[in-house]
């Protein structure tokens, strides 16, 4: 593999360094300075300039600097290909800017070849998460090197002020079989185009707006939209629940959003003519009882995510039980309360909650902690612990499912589950054509937290 995982830590570090729209990690080399070593001798063996080191390192620039042992320093590639690439006829020049130069030919060599093209900074919330994301993927390679699957990787700093085009220019860009992005919407359109033109699976990981997976065969979408995800909860609630009673608490939390799928799921019930009974968090104890069936298994849905409500939730109902032990009662909750269960877990099994989803993070999974104990040895710090999905952990199975997929299936690989041969630590995908465009992820699961303690994926 071009990139190993040590090589990688030393570009992440810097990366931090440096102003976010200069720079890619496409060097020659990255350099530990030593002992006596100077500026000046290292741009002369490597072969570059004084002022291309510089220009590759800004902060050389700064007043007072001073070149240190145990330094990184990375060093360009020299500027012959730039001149060549300068050189082209006027022709085919205008034909490169314009994104219309013929399909390069692939290397048959058996590496898969990749592009990142994601905001790696430190800048913003952005930045941190796509380098998170990033490094999780930079494990998932160093795996896959391990078991013969050979890919070579190039990575660039995409911020949201970037204009995309500028990176399809450089070289080798064309020769790549998948790219990875980009993060924000406005860059789709460009990238997408460019990726069918040169047969370049384009993996969009993140929400983005607009429908272009509607009209490019290129593109595996994973983001599914609110919309979709209250659909396939609705549907779900429907088939697990046909003869239970559903109870709808109301919380009174004005800032909720989840009216859109209580709502939805009412007008499902009423059309079914399933009965169902409304009350409220404030209601008394004695009129809120009056709310569930004694002769069903109750099945409740409230109106909103929060934790401070759902606790209240659960108080309600421990005193529910204490008068009325013999009530069966379920929960279907929503895929935030799955940032709850550190603190919820135990309450989770009392009621037999079931979370809405497209991932699960199980933290107490042998490898689960095996990757996040690989992670915190290869970068020196863990990852971040209130992100929920993990971005790390995200961006290794993404890597894992679409690399391995292309190696079994090459072109013909069309993101199904079954074709990918990974079994995945947190972020599942399994892909469904959208007419003759691309591809959509269509997985969703209930996590179950059952009575007995133990818990179950119900998988649609």
């Amino acid at each position: 593999m071009k990139h190993r995982i040590q090589y990688f830590m030393a570009v992440l570090a810097m990366l931090f360094c440096i102003q976010a729209s200069a720079q890619t990690n496409k060097w020659q080399d990255i350099h530990r300075v030593k002992k006596g070593e100077t500026i000046f001798g290292i741009a002369r063996d490597y072969g570059i300039s004084l002022q291309q080191l510089i220009d590759a390192n800004p902060e050389m620039k700064q007043e007072g600097y001073e070149l240190k042992k145990g330094d990184w320093v990375f060093v360009p590639f020299a500027k012959a290909e730039d001149v060549k690439a300068t050189a082209l006829p006027s022709a085919q020049a205008a034909q490169k800017a314009a994104g219309t130069t013929t399909k390069a030919t692939k290397p048959n060599d058996g590496v898969i070849r990749i592009g990142v093209m994601l905001p790696l900074h430190n800048n913003d919330g952005d930045g941190r998460r796509m380098v998170e994301y990033y490094r999780g993927m930079l494990l998932a390679l160093n795996q896959l090197d391990t078991e013969g699957i050979k890919t070579e990787v190039q990575a660039w700093n995409v911020p949201i002020d970037a204009d995309i085009r500028t990176k399809l220019l450089e070289d080798g860009v064309s020769r790549l079989n998948v790219i990875f992005g980009p993060l924000y919407s406005n860059m789709v359109d460009p990238l997408a185009d460019y990726c069918q033109r040169n047969d370049i699976k384009m993996v969009i990981p993140f929400s983005i707006t607009g429908n272009e997976v509607d009209r490019n065969a290129n593109i595996f979408q994973v983001y599914q939209t609110p919309d979709e995800l209250n659909n396939k909860s609705i549907a779900a609630f429907i088939e697990r629940f046909p003869n239970h009673h559903p109870i709808f608490i109301n919380c009174n939390d004005a800032t909720s959003d989840k009216g859109v799928f209580t709502s939805g799921l009412r007008r499902q019930l009423d059309a079914k003519s399933r009965s169902y009974n409304l009350t409220n968090l404030n209601t008394p104890q004695a009129d809120f009882a009056k709310a569930f069936s004694p002769n069903q298994p109750n099945v409740i849905v409230v109106n909103t995510a929060r934790s401070p409500q759902l606790n209240q939730v659960f108080a309600k109902l421990d005193s529910l039980k204490q008068t009325h032990p013999g009530l069966a009662i379920s929960m279907f909750g929503y895929t935030e309360w799955l940032m709850y269960q550190k603190y919820d877990l135990a309450q989770f099994f009392k009621y037999s909650v079931y979370i809405p989803t497209t991932f699960y993070y199980n933290a107490v999974s042998d490898r689960t902690e095996a990757l996040e104990k690989l992670y915190l040895t290869a970068y020196g710090e863990p990852m971040d612990q209130s992100a929920l999905p993990r971005f790390a952990i995200t961006g290794y199975d993404h890597t894992m499912f679409f690399i391995r997929g292309l190696k079994e299936q090459g072109e013909k690989f069309n993101g199904l589950a079954d074709l990918s041969k990974w079994k995945p630590l947190q972020t599942r995908l399994n892909f469904k054509r959208i007419g003759q465009g691309g591809y959509k992820n269509q997985h969703f699961q209930l996590v179950h937290f059952k009575v007995d303690q133990t818990m179950e994926s119900i998988t649609y």
